[in-house]
């Protein structure tokens, strides 16, 4: 059996989705992915993933290179075609593929409800599980597959990547160092620089280096919170995903928000502290027992709309001290010692 899955992006979507793919190759699927090239870097080479297909950026491209993708998608002939996405033009990919089924979820449960016109299997969840993952992994009961709650997250064979990360922590002497990552998708999920420096202030007073990731675009970013903290932070050396996915696996603790590189961290296991506000972190959050969140909720919530009157300035309010003191609970439950008195 040949299954393909419509997961085009974004970052922490296409990681919520990996247990998808696991599970599908642990029943014996050829698992293909279609994806657009942001995200590719994690399914590319994936142990879950027989074939990666790149999805053309809807603005960016012609109708000659959609058709020319189409056809390379249709000629693998796929049995199940999983719109995992819920919008018109992953639910277009999905019927574009040929398969013999074409399953998503239905009306409620998409981002776009229309789009379901496109399908021809709709799961409807009720109740909603709690968290997306198994969301994701409930579509899988149209294939007769009960794998809620499965948590396997393969990610590609990155030996270039972990010797390069090792070579650059080595040069700059981080033996005990935490990963503040301040950027992300949605202006409405960020927490603010200066608040991010608080706590980079708060990670190095208890002798642990704050290191400042970043992405594309982002460098300017990490610079405002460098300088919120008094310069106790320091930038992280530029890094794909795959590197990034290194540092924070040695990293003493990763501190986010709703954004990809948390998600990425919560993949690979390593200990997190999330900064939550419009998105609740019952449906997208850590899902690690230890692992923690400090949220403001507003009136809106669970809201995904990137501008939003109602929701608009909450995570500005959320005090970098709850934050620390988030911090340092959980990195009392990694060595079992009670936190220190101070948490600001």
């Amino acid at each position: 059996m040949r299954a393909l899955l419509v997961r085009l992006s974004a970052i922490g979507d296409v990681v919520h989705t990996l247990p998808v793919a696991a599970t599908l190759k642990q029943r014996g699927f050829e698992v293909d992915w279609l994806v657009e090239p942001a995200a590719r870097p994690l399914v590319e080479g994936n142990p879950a993933v027989s074939r990666v297909i790149a999805a053309p950026l809807a603005r960016a491209s012609g109708l000659a290179h959609a058709w020319a993708t189409a056809r390379e998608v249709r000629a693998s002939r796929h049995d199940v075609a999983l719109d995992l996405q819920g919008l018109w033009k992953s639910a277009a990919w999905a019927r574009a593929s040929g398969a013999g089924r074409i399953v998503g979820f239905g009306g409620p449960w998409r981002r776009e409800p229309l789009s379901e016109m496109l399908l021809g299997v709709r799961v409807r969840l009720a109740p909603e599980p709690a968290h997306v993952i198994d969301k994701n992994l409930a579509l899988l009961r149209a294939l007769d597959i009960q794998a809620e709650g499965h948590r396997a997250f393969p990610l590609p064979s990155s030996p270039r990547e972990a010797g390069r990360v090792a070579e650059q922590i080595a040069g700059r002497a981080w033996r005990d160092f935490a990963v503040i990552n301040p950027g992300g998708g949605w202006a409405s999920k960020l927490w603010p620089p200066a608040s991010f420096g608080a706590v980079a202030q708060g990670l190095a007073a208890r002798g642990i280096v704050p290191v400042v990731t970043w992405g594309p675009g982002e460098q300017g970013l990490a610079d405002a919170v460098v300088a919120a903290s008094q310069q106790t932070a320091v930038p992280c050396f530029p890094t794909t995903l795959l590197e990034y996915v290194e540092v924070a696996r040695r990293a003493r603790i990763v501190v986010a928000a709703d954004t990809g590189p948390l998600h990425l961290a919560c993949a690979i296991g390593a200990p997190v502290v999330g900064v939550f506000g419009p998105t609740d972190p019952a449906r997208n959050g850590p899902f690690g027992a230890d692992d923690l969140t400090v949220r403001r909720r507003p009136l809106c919530a669970p809201c995904h709309r990137r501008r939003c009157r109602t929701h608009e300035g909450v995570m500005a309010v959320i005090p970098p001290a709850e934050v620390m003191a988030a911090v340092d609970r959980r990195l009392a439950r990694l060595t079992g010692a009670r936190p220190p008195a101070m948490a600001g």
